[in-house]
């Protein structure tokens, strides 16, 4: 029976384009992540009228459930999460369109019913033939899942219908891993098919970084290595493994954070303008830079980067267990909670300018923060005050938990006597455009549902953010650790991070809570 529901019409104003009518088919549907962020994902999109009023989800899941059972699943966990922004008829209206299909990813007998749950879907929702998959599932499954829907024609394009699929991280857990799986999803779909996703770039200050960037005529001309000293890019957790243990113990902090999250933030920050916005002219110069990053010999990665393990310690004021006796980590475990790296980009915008990069579990604060530190100005005018030293002015994109931008410059502290102190300048988002609800993924599904590939990764940047972690890799496993545990949970990481920096008389920036 065709479904004649029409979406309420909410109050918010509708702030862009809607997505087009589509099915989205979500393989790992009784998960976390479906339950937390994507279903809600999708409703803020439905609510800022973003979403197509000819829409549709299928959920793929190993879990046996009913599509009554998926619905009360997932309908609970918004009433968990934000029960007072729901709008109930919306919800209902949205909830209607939901449906289930219980199978193994690897049965290849799954595939034909599902593309008859979909023909049914589609007829019933006027999703127009439209289908994009999103692989919520362990990385192990991607390659199965693409090759088991092109064999059941699901991945075909004709008549004017597109077929996607969101590939999520990790994407191979080294250089070779991630080549062959390219290899293997471009054998069964195009790369204008595979959308491979990293939430970070769905939060507003990674996206705004190319909007603060070339729209404002003061910071272009110094973004560069004339002005610019050096550049730090922190993305702390205050969080453990938690039951992630036996996951996390085989990946670590360097191949969990550094080849994409960080990657995507270094391009983002250090590339050439592209010349437009459209999709792969941006990539374009992200590959670029990704490119020019100087590779590691042996003996620098000895000398650029750290890695860290934490011990027990004190977080937010509650003692928490060392990495070691995290469920399911071996008590002997080498594997990194933290990383710490010195990298160059040989290009004639960045050369001698360097980008310190870090990451790790258990730390003070959490916090992502991306720090430009401008050159010094020269003191001979304060040589014969009171002024002992200059600072150095930097410039923040704080990217979570508050996403804002600040400032810091010196002024002259009021009285008689010339001294100088310091003063931030702080912008927040939801100060000046108020909040939006978000789990981060709005603008990522939106933008798959429009075809717009700009913030997701291609197959090149995948390979090419490998090929900068990998003499890294391979140094760290010839040489184990000796001192693990090296930093206490609610530190600051071990001290050889600090003295990356120190040898070169610099400081990392700190953000405490």
């Amino acid at each position: 029976m065709v479904d004649t529901a029409v979406m309420p019409s909410p109050s918010t104003q509708r702030i862009g384009r809607p997505g087009d009518p589509c099915v989205m088919v979500i393989f790992g549907a009784a998960g976390d992540l479906t339950r937390r962020k994507l279903i809600p994902a999708l409703y803020n999109l439905a609510k800022l009228q973003l979403l197509s009023r000819e829409f549709a989800v299928v959920g793929l899941g190993r879990t046996p459930l009913s599509t009554d059972d998926f619905r009360k699943k997932v309908s609970d966990g918004m009433k968990q999460s934000a029960s007072n922004q729901v709008d109930p008829d919306l919800w209902e209206w949205f909830v209607r369109r939901m449906h289930y299909v219980s199978g193994d990813f690897n049965d290849k007998n799954v595939y034909p019913q599902l593309k008859e749950v979909l023909q049914k879907v589609d007829k019933d929702h006027s999703t127009h033939g439209n289908y994009f998959f999103y692989l919520a599932t362990a990385p192990d499954y991607f390659g199965a899942i693409v090759e088991n829907l092109a064999e059941a024609g699901l991945m075909r394009e004709e008549n004017r219908h597109w077929r996607r699929v969101i590939v999520e991280k990790p994407f191979g857990r080294d250089l070779e891993s991630a080549k062959a799986l390219n290899k293997q999803l471009l054998k069964f779909a195009e790369e204008k098919q595979i959308y491979r996703i990293d939430h970070y770039l769905g939060k507003e200050t990674v996206q705004n970084i190319l909007a603060f960037r070339f729209a404002n005529g003061i910071f272009e001309p110094i973004w560069n290595r004339r002005y610019i000293d050096h550049v730090q890019i922190s993305v702390a957790e205050t969080v453990g493994v938690g039951t992630r243990g036996g996951y996390y113990d085989q990946a670590g902090a360097l191949r969990d954070m550094v080849p994409n999250h960080i990657m995507q933030l270094i391009s983002l920050t250090s590339m050439e303008p592209p010349i437009s916005f459209q999709a792969d002219a941006v990539r374009d110069e992200q590959a670029k830079i990704l490119h020019a990053i100087q590779p590691l010999t042996a003996e620098e990665v000895l000398r650029r980067t750290v890695r860290g393990q934490y011990g027990e310690g004190i977080v937010d004021g509650q003692r928490v267990p060392a990495y070691r006796s995290e469920d399911g980590v071996p008590p002997d475990s080498r594997t990194e909670t933290f990383v710490a790296m010195k990298l160059l980009i040989d290009n004639w915008r960045w050369a001698d300018v360097p980008f310190y990069l870090r990451t790790g579990k258990r730390l003070p604060s959490r916090n992502t923060h991306i720090v430009i530190q401008f050159r010094r100005a020269p003191f001979v005018l304060f040589r014969d005050t009171p002024v002992e030293n200059l600072m150095p002015n930097q410039l923040v994109l704080h990217i979570q938990p508050e996403e804002g931008i600040s400032l810091r410059f010196a002024a002259k502290v009021p009285g008689p006597v010339m001294r100088l102190g310091t003063v931030d300048m702080n912008f927040e988002y939801a100060d000046y455009f108020g909040q939006q609800p978000s789990t981060g993924y709005e603008r990522l599904l939106h933008d798959c549902m429009i075809g717009d590939a700009t913030l997701f990764q291609r197959a090149d940047m995948v390979e090419a953010g490998w090929c900068v972690v990998s003499p890294v890799l391979d140094v760290w496993k010839a040489l184990p650790p000796r001192n693990f545990p090296n930093y206490a949970a609610g530190t600051w990481g071990p001290k050889e991070a600090d003295d990356l920096l120190e040898r070169d008389g610099r400081r990392w920036r700190n953000f405490e809570k």
